[in-house]
């Protein structure tokens, strides 16, 4: 239990009640077995990524969501800058609007991640330490609201309600969108609204950029290992880009900010390509990913469409 005293001593944490909260969580080898990343070889395919989210179902769920909840998004809108559209789409991406919130008792996956987390996995050392600390992140926060440390449901990483934040990311960007006096991300979807608007507020999202440009090359100027070699941190300027070979349109030339080439890999096909600016770099924040982040972006406007239609 040494390690169980460790964190309450560091977050001032009852701990007695720490090492029962601990004592009570189970082991799950599934939750090792889905953390750890695809086999080497495998194939990225962003029309296949594309699939699983702008489709009929998701679409459909979110015409409801953004319906049901329009005032709400249209004041976070109006009051981060951060787009209704996003908002749905992380939204949507992440839980169906709150349909697939997780099925892992969250007290169980961040305890397996903390302490048993997979020595095979590239990063184990970087990744285990960052478990250990949601873990405590954890704890403060259901001890700090009254809620039953066993009660949660989440992720198989420990993400919670219906935009899927850690522990830390609650604590730090969560608000009371409602009025209510708490912070419910798992019931009250204008928290969920709210909160997410706060976190991309808190990650430089500018109000008004776009999140990408179209992409298209001049083959016979074309530098594309120098422009990849920072994969999505935006670093060149539109000069630069073009001095390497990219064509770019005109909004995009009398962008002042940096940008980057993105890469979405098509598995035997070719690749597809956007300049990402730093708003497309935002949405990375909130999930390592280039696919992940067209995806949210994808879907937000598909959603915007199909209201119109």
């Amino acid at each position: 239990m040494l390690a169980a005293d460790d964190m309450a001593e560091r977050r001032d944490l009852d701990r007695e009640w720490v090492r029962q909260a601990i004592a009570h969580a189970r082991y799950l080898p599934q939750v090792v077995k889905l953390i750890l990343p695809p086999p080497r070889g495998s194939a990225k395919n962003w029309h296949a990524y594309r699939s699983r989210f702008i489709e009929p179902v998701r679409i459909k769920a979110g015409v409801e969501f953004w319906r049901r909840h329009h005032d709400t998004l249209a004041q976070a809108e109006r009051e981060t800058g951060v787009p209704a559209g996003i908002i749905v789409g992380i939204i949507g991406v992440e839980t169906i609007f709150g349909r697939q919130m997780g099925r892992f008792r969250v007290i169980d996956a961040l305890a397996t991640l903390a302490f048993d987390f997979p020595a095979s996995h590239p990063q184990a050392i970087e990744r285990g330490a960052f478990f250990r600390s949601e873990l405590e992140q954890f704890l403060s926060l259901t001890q700090r609201t009254g809620v039953d440390p066993s009660a949660p449901l989440g992720s198989y990483a420990g993400a919670m309600g219906m935009p899927q934040f850690m522990p830390s990311s609650w604590s730090k960007y969560a608000v009371d969108y409602d009025g209510d006096s708490k912070i419910d991300l798992f019931n009250s979807a204008a928290d969920a609204i709210g909160s997410v608007a706060s976190y991309f507020r808190a990650f430089n999202w500018q109000p008004g950029l776009p999140t990408h440009y179209r992409a298209r090359f001049d083959a016979d100027k074309l530098d594309l290992q120098a422009l990849l070699v920072n994969d999505i941190l935006p670093t060149f300027s539109a000069a630069s880009m073009v001095a390497k070979g990219v064509l770019l349109d005109d909004d995009a030339l009398r962008h002042s900010g940096p940008m980057a080439l993105v890469e979405l890999q098509n598995g035997d096909a070719a690749p597809s390509y956007v300049v990402g600016t730093e708003n497309f770099y935002a949405i990375t924040r909130y999930n390592w990913s280039s696919y992940y982040a067209m995806a949210v972006i994808e879907l937000g406007e598909a959603v915007a469409q199909a209201m119109k239609r």
